[in-house]
């Protein structure tokens, strides 16, 4: 879960024995928390372990990061791309354009412009 500001924030998450499973797994609020919607039902991101807003990404530009890779939107979650295959647990932002992401045995520095 993440929030970009005291109102707008996200939360991606799901099933992690089923990693392929998407239903009603990513939601955002726009009140601070106290009601939620449902996006891209059954669509990626998949099963997720962190995700971040991109700072001063106006809270449009959001990053995920789980056993399926990274994936990154510029709409509020509404649709995804891919960034990278490989398995990431966590992603947490250095700044306004860096970001490290780790995962086992593994850290990548990802830089947004």
């Amino acid at each position: 879960m993440d929030f970009y500001d005291e109102k707008n924030g996200i939360i991606i998450g799901g099933d992690y024995t089923k990693p392929e499973a998407n239903i009603a797994n990513k939601a955002v609020t726009v009140d601070g928390g106290k009601t939620w919607k449902l996006l891209g039902d059954g669509k990626d991101p998949a099963y997720t372990s962190s995700v971040r807003y991109v700072p001063n990404g106006n809270s449009r530009e959001i990053v995920a990061a789980g056993p399926k890779g990274i994936s990154y939107s510029r709409d509020a979650g509404k649709t995804w791309k891919n960034f990278s295959d490989e398995e990431f647990y966590t992603i947490r932002f250095f700044n306004d354009s860096i970001a490290y992401a780790a995962g086992a045995n593994r850290i990548a520095k990802l830089k947004f412009e």
